[in-house]
């Protein structure tokens, strides 16, 4: 994770619109400018594995978007969270600003502390309904669930083991076939 110099720390997404598009995710939490590299390949294969199965499993009335969707709860944030689910008349024309029904992200060296972290923190306080943390170097999910203003752990799994998850809609994910390439 880099942080862009600049005399102020106050950033907007003004400023961030009018960033480069140079394969760099450029995303702010509260006025910082957060810059990433483009992830590797088994990192993508467990977003494209995920997003299908929350597709097949996506009922009426809810969508499943992956990065890049800005997520802007207000003019100093600006998130792209690996996956998002929202409730269909929560969804922008450019981006969204209501709470997401479903954050995900992927895990990996360089976004692992801003996602268990920076990005569960902003998301547990815009009352984002849940949010999941997948580890594709050691399959694992956890997914969390907003209960009374804060994240509880609903449901954990590793390895072939299944977690059966019920929000924001019933989903099985058995972390180690998000990593497997297609058969």
């Amino acid at each position: 994770m880099t942080v862009m110099p600049r005399e102020s720390r106050d950033w907007t997404v003004d400023d961030l619109d009018r960033l480069p598009d140079d394969g760099l995710q450029y995303e702010l939490l509260d006025g910082l400018l957060l810059v990433t590299p483009a992830p590797v390949m088994v990192h993508q294969r467990a977003i494209g594995n995920l997003y299908l199965l929350l597709r097949a499993a996506c009922p009426a009335g809810f969508e499943v978007f992956f990065a890049p969707v800005d997520w802007r709860p207000d003019r100093r944030t600006s998130l792209q969270p690996d996956l998002l689910v929202m409730r269909n008349e929560d969804v922008g024309v450019k981006n969204v600003s209501a709470p997401m029904a479903l954050a995900v992200e992927v895990l990996s060296p360089s976004t692992r502390r801003k996602d268990q972290v920076l990005k569960r923190s902003k998301y547990e306080d815009a009352g984002v309904g849940s949010y999941w943390l997948v580890d594709p170097a050691q399959p694992s999910i956890e997914a969390l669930d907003l209960v009374d203003g804060a994240f509880r752990t609903a449901a954990t799994a590793t390895g072939t083991e299944a977690a059966d998850i019920a929000v924001p809609f019933p989903v099985r994910v058995v972390p180690q076939e998000l990593v497997l390439p297609p058969a």
